[in-house]
């Protein structure tokens, strides 16, 4: 087990490039299942939970070739769907959130998909209804066997329905779509999710020989094809890492270029941080963050408090209220952060309050947060990662402190941020990385 030791109270200089998009490349390395013919993505990051997708992969049978840094080549012509029941599997795959996403294209092609209760983040619950759902309105059994937590759906052959989807799910929305392109006849979904990355994923499978429209708005049209062929495709910049340099160069008052940001697909992010008072230039497709001593967030008209809450695409997503709030600890004013989709989400905060931040618990959804305005500092704690987003908002908040900071447990950094620490200290961060 890892832990960062970090040294803060640094300002930061410098370029920093995303890295592909985790949530995106989850759904497309799970594609890759619907057909035989050869499949390049490129743009993939190099973190634990996409490796161990990949590694999963290849213990289905796929033919993975690695083409340089972040391409892969893929080749599902030789899967054994036996593998599935296998005692291997059932570890491997209970181990990674992401291997939900396997489900839907296995049960296209194969007629049959198999996976044990996924692990991942423990952020409060994280139901799988809406993904099962689907895939019985397309047909399929599905069995749930509650003594090994192992689900299971077959189908001797999917057709296309009408379905409304219980919420805009965007793993459930990408399951079902891989599902639906190879069932018989129209499938049509509606409240599906739209963010970017089922664009991408749609994108993507229309460019295999699907027959998707609608792309971008909660109404997709799915006329099923028989077979699908191979495709190239490049992965977008992770819009999560985006939002974390610019919490983290407003936090330290750093100068910060971010680069290839795909600016046209960060939906609300630039403006949620702008109302919190913090600059930013677009020059080409590089987001500029130029230092600031001060940043102050906006009220709204009448002059009550700004509240920042989540909503599906194309509101604000919920892998950045974490870093809403760490960022909001040093403003000038305060803020209301509604985290409505998880429950345990916001329960870090105590780790932020131990540093001397300003922060209202008010119940495991909604926490207030008053700005320090920089008048004093954080102090250096030792404190745990609890999951992915919350993990690098303590990174930022110890990279803002006086003092040093221990995080530990920051193998749940890795999972979503590819070498951060590296990345972090080519900039001028003063952390290293302790076993």
């Amino acid at each position: 087990m890892s832990s960062f030791r970090v040294q803060g109270g640094h300002k930061l200089k410098g370029e920093i490039t995303p890295q592909g998009a985790k949530n995106e490349v989850l759904q497309i390395l799970s594609a890759v299942l619907l057909t035989p013919e050869e499949v390049i993505v490129h743009n993939i990051p190099d973190i634990v939970d996409v490796n161990k997708l990949i590694e999963l992969l290849a213990d289905l049978g796929v033919t993975v070739k690695r083409l340089g840094a972040g391409s892969c080549s893929f080749k599902a012509d030789h899967v054994n769907i036996e593998y599935l029941l296998s005692e291997e599997f059932k570890l491997k795959g209970g181990a990674l959130r992401g291997s939900i996403m396997i489900v839907g294209p296995l049960l296209a092609r194969f007629g049959k998909g198999y996976i044990p209760k996924p692990g991942g983040d423990k952020i409060g619950r994280r139901r799988l209804d809406t993904h099962f759902i689907g895939f019985q309105r397309l047909g399929a059994t599905f069995t749930y066997e509650r003594q090994e937590h192992f689900y299971k759906v077959e189908a001797k052959r999917l057709k296309g329905t009408y379905m409304l989807l219980d919420e805009a799910s965007v793993t459930g929305t990408a399951n079902i779509i891989m599902a639906a392109v190879l069932a018989e006849g129209r499938t049509t979904v509606y409240n599906a999710a739209c963010e970017p990355y089922i664009q991408q994923l749609c994108k993507m499978l229309n460019s295999m020989g699907a027959k998707i429209s609608g792309v971008g708005s909660n109404l997709l049209l799915i006329d099923g094809v028989d077979s699908l062929g191979g495709c190239v495709h490049t992965c977008l910049p992770d819009m999560i890492e985006i939002g974390s340099f610019i919490g983290l160069a407003a936090m330290t008052g750093s100068e910060i270029t971010i680069k290839n940001v795909h600016y046209n697909e960060l939906g609300q992010i630039p403006n949620i941080f702008r109302r919190l008072g913090i600059k930013m230039e677009l020059k080409g497709d590089d987001l500029f963050i130029p230092s600031q001593d001060r940043y102050e967030i906006d009220t709204f008209i009448d002059g009550s408090i700004l509240t920042v809450a989540d909503a599906p695409w194309p509101g604000f997503t919920p892998d950045l209220l974490s870093i809403v709030l760490v960022t909001a600890i040093q403003a000038r004013g305060s803020v209301l952060i509604h985290q409505k989709m998880f429950e345990s989400r916001l329960f870090f905060v105590d780790k932020l309050i131990d540093m001397g931040a300003k922060i209202i618990l008010c119940d495991p959804h909604r926490a207030t947060v008053i700005g320090l305005d920089k008048q004093s500092m954080l102090r250096g704690i030792k404190m745990t990662s609890p999951d992915i987003r919350a993990g690098v908002s303590l990174l930022i908040a110890a990279l803002s402190a006086q003092g040093e900071s221990v995080i530990d447990n920051v193998n749940q950094i890795d999972r979503g941020y590819q070498n951060i620490d590296t990345r972090l200290k080519a900039i001028g961060a003063q952390l290293e990385r302790i076993d």
